[in-house]
């Protein structure tokens, strides 16, 4: 039985795209935590826990945060997911719309949820920690005249009526997903044979051209960059490390590139090599 940690709660986002991407047949021993750092910080002390994390989403873009929290970590990625997300209104049972005074969750699914809120400017906006985690707290406490929004799997997990579904603006949202192991583990989580995606960050120094440089050898050996991120270096001002997602089809040529590219940089580590999804 694998043992994932994740942001969020049963009936999450999260939690949602982990059993996708593990397999709805695989049983799954779930942590919950709290916050991002919670999570990292349950696999530091605890090797054999996985971890699932956002990285990016199609609108909000980049989860800036967890790069910086996944280089800390010393982590390795061995996989991704990407999860279409859909929202949904709900509320107990004995609740309708003429009932509904107050809308709980998420302040990004309140973003990703303007237009249908714009239509029921009667309903107060409070913003929770979590999509699923407001559900959990309306049926815990019996929180008449109030809804929440988040997946529409909540509701049963909850005992919630769902009022409305597909509520969110963009039809083509979707969240990119990370599957997480320690290091000394990681071919345990992945078929290295399988591996056609890398995820790699690196430092430049601070000289002319220095990134169009390493990009050139990118092209050179044919690597489809798929990704590439920028963040600054604190302390160390106009000052970046660029991280980079990037596709190949044969293994020994990514190397290749990677071992020709690695002498243009002050430091280059492999983040993780897995299968595309």
């Amino acid at each position: 039985m694998k043992r994932v940690v994740i942001q969020g709660i049963k009936g999450s986002f999260h939690d949602i795209a982990a059993h996708q991407y593990f397999g709805q047949g695989e049983a799954l021993d779930m942590v919950y935590a709290d916050t991002f750092e919670a999570l990292f910080d349950a696999m530091d002390s605890d090797p054999g826990l996985m971890g699932f994390a956002a990285i990016e989403n199609t609108i909000a873009g980049s989860l800036l945060h967890n790069y910086e929290l996944l280089l800390k970590s010393g982590v390795s990625i061995v996989g991704e997911h990407k999860l279409h997300i859909e929202h949904s209104i709900m509320c107990l049972p004995s609740d309708n719309w003429d009932t509904l005074c107050e809308v709980n969750s998420h302040p990004v699914a309140f973003m990703q949820c303007r237009n249908f809120l714009k239509l029921h400017p009667g309903l107060k906006i409070v913003e929770a920690d979590d999509t699923a985690g407001a559900a959990a707290h309306i049926a815990r406490m019996g929180l008449r005249g109030h809804a929440a929004i988040c997946h529409a799997d909540a509701a049963g997990l909850y005992g919630l009526k769902v009022l409305e579904n597909a509520i969110e603006d963009n039809k083509h949202n979707y969240t990119r997903f990370l599957a997480l192991s320690n290091p000394a583990q990681a071919n345990e989580h992945r078929n290295p044979n399988l591996a056609d995606k890398s995820s790699l960050v690196f430092t430049l120094p601070h000289t002319e051209g220095s990134l169009s440089h390493v990009l050139s050898i990118f092209n050179f050996y044919r690597i489809n960059l798929t990704k590439i991120q920028s963040l600054p270096i604190i302390g160390n001002e106009w000052h970046y490390m660029f991280y980079v997602d990037m596709t190949y089809d044969d293994p020994k040529r990514f190397h290749q590139c990677i071992e020709a590219a690695r002498p243009l940089t002050q430091e280059l580590k492999i983040m993780g090599e897995y299968k595309a999804f």
